[in-house]
């Protein structure tokens, strides 16, 4: 257990490490992208056309279906990485196959979500946009 823990740890910081290498910000796309909850949080504000807002609610079933699948590998191969880890000696080989399918599934995942937030940014006007970023600072 305590492998496992060390394990989800090491990816932890170095998923937080690539991140802050990206720039100083927590959120290196503040400003630039606008995630779906914040935008139909300003929904009145926003003015928000109910083709806009059908829109939204399509990407975002659209991108939850897409990402399922992604999820579930991701899942497996985290836990088949653990089981491998409890083993003496360690398969360094097999530890990294796994870590690597791991990642993999992840980026598709963050892949997807990105995808969403620029057809969600797409869909805004440009004084909506303007409004959002108003929001950020």
């Amino acid at each position: 257990m305590k492998k496992g823990i060390f394990l989800v740890m090491a990816l932890t910081c170095l998923v937080l490490g690539n991140a802050a290498a990206a720039g100083p910000k927590d959120d290196v796309f503040k400003g630039k992208l606008f995630p779906p909850n914040v935008i139909l949080e300003h929904q009145t504000e926003l003015g928000l056309s109910k083709a806009q807002f059908t829109a939204i609610r399509e990407a975002v079933v659209d991108v939850q279906a897409g990402v399922a699948e992604h999820e579930w590998d991701m899942r497996e191969a985290y836990q088949a990485l653990m089981l491998e880890l409890d083993k003496a000696p360690i398969d360094e080989d097999r530890v990294l196959e796994l870590a690597t399918k791991a990642l993999l599934a992840e980026n598709q995942v963050k892949k997807k979500q990105m995808g969403m937030l620029v057809r969600l940014k797409n869909l805004l006007t440009e004084e909506q946009v303007i409004y959002l970023e108003s929001l950020q600072q």
